[in-house]
């Protein structure tokens, strides 16, 4: 029984290296809570066809990717001037539910233009499933009047983890296996000392399956469903600076923009001085001089009282 411990343990040790390594290579990531439950991608064709011929060994984590489904996370990010972005923002997310996917985000807010004028913007964050992300990037540019002026940013990006799925899924076997190991041999064990020993190994292996089926989750909804962040910008935000029905261009509109913003600024300043600043200045100021003069007739009246407590001199009679 002594020599079935020392091999328990001993495999918990090599287990432990093995996951620890591996974990550094592939950080842990959020688990995205979506609704419903999503298929399992097929990215570990290699490996099933071994599971059979395992005979209770472990896995080998190193296997030829040339025949397994690549497994591609694709995002994209757009930002896009739109005429009305309350309008533009509710027929994305009409897009998302349309297509099988959600809202991740959504958020409107009011800015200001360079003529300092409010526009509204906004944001949105959704998710649709991978094979529909072009046509829906399609739908959401199809949104602006000018495909040439009103796209001031498209950015689709594609991050591949076939290997790094492939190996948390040999990872997972590994520890399934020695899982049921450690079982068969707590069942077995008679000594308490024993039970406990193979218990601590237990709970740690079954830590490390939690955080495998975890990160191979993340993996699997993050390619099944792709996401699209867009930022919605009004078409008032980018109106050209007009001066008595001419309108500056280039330097010479920087340079007339940046004066305006310049004596703009001068006049806030002046107004806060006029409106804010003075009238506190006067509610302080009839206070504060009481004050003061309170403080000055006191020291005056004890230079007084002082100088007529001191004695009078004496007449020198030499």
């Amino acid at each position: 029984m002594n020599k079935r411990i020392a091999l328990v343990l001993m495999m918990g040790a090599m287990l432990l290296l093995s996951s620890c390594q591996s974990q550094a290579e592939t950080a842990l990531m959020p688990i995205m809570s979506t609704p419903g439950a999503l298929p399992i991608a097929e990215e570990v064709k290699v490996v099933e066809e071994r599971e059979a011929a395992g005979n209770g060994e472990f896995y080998d984590a190193s296997l030829p990717l040339n025949n397994i489904e690549r497994m591609v996370i694709k995002n994209a990010e757009l930002t896009i001037f739109v005429a009305d972005p309350a309008a533009a923002i509710d027929q994305i997310a009409s897009m998302a539910g349309a297509s099988g996917g959600y809202i991740v985000s959504s958020n409107t807010y009011m800015t200001y233009n360079d003529n300092e004028q409010r526009v509204p913007e906004g944001n949105i964050t959704i998710r649709v499933p991978a094979d529909q992300l072009d046509a829906t990037l399609d739908k959401i540019k199809a949104l602006v009047s000018d495909k040439n002026t009103d796209i001031i940013n498209e950015r689709v990006s594609g991050q591949d983890v076939t290997q790094e799925y492939t190996d948390l899924s040999s990872r997972l076997r590994n520890l399934e296996e020695a899982e049921k190991q450690l079982l068969r041999f707590m069942n077995e064990a008679n000594d308490m000392e024993d039970v406990l020993s193979i218990y601590r190994e237990l709970v740690n292996v079954q830590e490390q399956i939690e955080v495998i089926k975890g990160q191979m989750q993340y993996y699997e909804q993050s390619s099944a469903l792709s996401a699209i962040s867009v930022v919605v910008r009004s078409q008032e935000s980018i109106a050209p600076l007009t001066i008595g029905g001419w309108q500056p261009v280039g330097v010479a509109r920087d340079a007339i923009q940046a004066l305006i913003s310049t004596l703009r600024f001068l006049a806030n300043v002046l107004i806060w001085l006029v409106l804010y600043f003075a009238p506190v200045a006067v509610l302080l100021f009839f206070p504060i001089r009481a004050i003061v003069r309170k403080v000055r007739r006191n020291r005056a009246a004890k230079k007084a009282a002082a100088a007529s407590a001191q004695p009078p001199e004496e007449p020198n009679t030499k």
